[in-house]
């Protein structure tokens, strides 16, 4: 069905389930909204329009929505909809413990059931913290209304004594300076004040703006509102536009089964290649597309690795430019045109176009920003997914964040069990460690601590005294989109369960070799069965809750971390509400 058809009647709305009818329970409803100073003529003959609002006090990258949902709401009024706020889980990426890993399904499940039990027919959803763009696209997805996703847009560039600092990693960049002493407190405190100026999410290639260039790319959004500054004004506009579109959807029936196909997803992927995408990119992708049914692999990124090269010059990938530059030099309606040999260009998007036509008219306005195809900053895409005995289900890199003699290294394993251990290690000047040992952290993916973001292992300090910037680190954790160096991450299956990682010990050998893709523990056979037998798996991590649920039901990295009952294969569809 195309916008052009014949719109669906009133009557056929799913809100009229609840306010049409001549009877006791509709009664209710009417009377209620009434109670809240509604009027029949702000819903009747109306499509309801489900906001659902990530704002809290504690999320930096979302303070801005508090002002951004009204625009939505203006737009909803203009198109003639009829819009219902309904918050949700804020998720903010530096505020929630353990992790936001932990709650991303949580908010997928709440998104579901929001618009679910609520007489609404399409949504407008707010995000754009790393978790929140796969969390409520994944819920939404599920539920399988029209909906349109609204991305919260990067903050304004850092700043610290003239320097341009981008957020995570001149973080990461300088709290080493500050671990080697060669940053004074006051320093420190001056680049704190300086590297977060603006609402909005982190303006390096991080989680945030790469799931929200992710969702832009499989058609979630309108053309370009992802690269939009959060404090720019167009952002506003946005907004508005984002509500008068998802009246238009509604009356066009344009759900995501009769929008996507398993070429939306692939034209994420390849975006996600071309922008140096954070690593979390695969899981979060896997997941998403999964619950849209048309279900990505390790090997789908892999394949797409070896032909999108990465031609955002955004760091951490690149070296000088940060999102603004981007938006400016044509964002990513001009990088997906460059990229354009790349993608299923009759792919639909929420705009009733197709990705194609959203990008015919696209230019890149700073070539070093946005490169050309023949002058990337990395030949090959942003991610590696190598295996071997050590990680027969994958484990990933991100080898365009790498030092370059490390992607093909042997190196002896130090090995440690969990972080508080780690954390202690590595400060010790004593530690018994080189450059090229392989750092190994275990028992940190989804069943064994929610997944944190542990995995750029810290760099001990004795080796940052000498100069050292970046050696091999391999853990079943994820790290920081705004991370970089040789990290090898989301190692399955996951140590807690006893894959292959449980097994290693401080100084067994480990050979990587990027370009083969290949992982290898020097340790035979026999000698793994013997670890096994005397493997015991760790205690459960929580016996009550959320965390209990968690723990029995998350599947492993290359699987996208979903819950297994909530994928479309599991069970059969969810039926309406019942209304008595």
């Amino acid at each position: 069905m195309t916008d052009a058809d014949a719109p669906l009647s009133y009557d056929s709305l799913r809100s009229a389930r609840w306010f049409a009818p001549d009877d006791l329970r509709s009664f209710g409803h009417r009377s209620r909204m009434l109670q809240m100073g509604y009027a029949p003529s702000d819903w009747v003959g109306k499509p309801v329009i489900a906001i659902v609002n990530t704002w809290s006090d504690a999320n930096q990258c979302h303070a801005h929505f508090r002002q951004r949902v009204d625009d939505v709401r203006r737009g909803i009024f203009q198109a003639g909809g009829f819009a219902l706020e309904l918050p949700a889980i804020s998720l903010s990426e530096s505020l929630v413990k353990p992790t936001t890993m932990f709650y991303r399904n949580f908010l997928a499940m709440e998104t579901e059931e929001l618009l679910r039990s609520h007489p609404v027919d399409g949504a407008v959803l707010m995000g754009g913290c790393d978790k929140t763009t796969p969390g409520l696209t994944m819920g939404a997805l599920s539920m399988g209304l029209p909906f349109i996703y609204l991305p919260a847009g990067p903050m304004l560039r850092g700043n610290w004594r003239g320097k341009v600092l981008g957020s995570g990693s001149d973080a990461f960049k300088y709290w080493d300076e500050r671990r080697a002493a060669r940053l004074s407190e006051q320093d420190w405190q001056e680049m704190e004040a300086g590297i977060a100026r603006s609402h909005g999410t982190c303006m390096t290639m991080g989680t945030a703006a790469t799931m929200m260039g992710i969702a832009e790319a499989v058609g979630f959004t309108l053309p370009g509102a992802s690269s939009i500054p959060a404090a720019d004004a167009g952002h506003m506009r946005m907004s508005a536009e984002c509500g008068r579109r998802i009246v238009e959807m509604v009356w066009a029936d344009l759900r995501p089964a009769r929008m996507l196909t398993r070429a939306s997803f692939e034209n994420g992927i390849a975006c996600a290649m071309a922008m140096g995408c954070s690593t979390n990119a695969i899981v979060h992708l896997i997941a998403m597309s999964r619950r849209a049914g048309h279900a990505l692999t390790l090997d789908d990124f892999d394949a797409a690795s070896r032909r999108v090269p990465v031609i955002a010059n955004i760091r951490p990938s690149g070296d000088t430019y940060l999102m603004e530059d981007f938006f400016y030099a044509g964002g990513l309606r001009a990088l997906l045109q460059r990229i354009r040999v790349h993608l299923h260009v009759d792919a639909r998007t929420v705009n009733g176009r197709t990705l194609g036509q959203n990008i015919e008219a696209a230019q890149v306005y700073n070539d070093d920003v946005i490169r050309a195809l023949d002058q990337p900053i990395y030949a090959e895409g942003a991610l590696a997914v190598l295996r071997g005995n050590l990680a027969p289900d994958g484990v990933v890199i991100k080898p365009s964040a790498c030092a370059p003699h490390l992607l093909q290294h042997r190196g002896r394993a130090l090995v440690f069990d969990d972080y508080p251990s780690l954390k202690k290690a590595v400060d010790d000047p004593e530690l018994e460690v080189t450059a090229d040992d392989v750092l190994v952290l275990r028992n940190a993916g989804p069943r064994g601590a929610g997944m944190p973001e542990w995995g750029m292992l810290p760099i001990p300090a004795k080796l940052l005294r000498q100069g050292v910037s970046d050696m091999l680190r391999l853990s079943d954790a994820r790290m920081s989109g705004t991370s970089y160096g040789g990290c090898l991450l989301h190692c399955a299956p996951e140590a807690a369960i006893g894959g292959p990682l449980a097994l290693v010990r401080s100084g067994d050998y480990i050979t990587v070799d990027v370009a083969a893709r290949r992982i290898h523990l020097e340790v035979d056979d026999a000698e793994m069965a013997r670890r096994r037998a005397a493997w015991t798996a760790p205690p459960a991590r929580y016996e009550r809750g959320y965390g209990w649920i968690f723990g029995r039901h998350v599947l492993q990295a290359n699987e996208g971390c979903d819950f297994d009952f909530l994928e479309t294969s599991f069970g059969r569809a969810v039926p309406e509400p019942d209304i008595f």
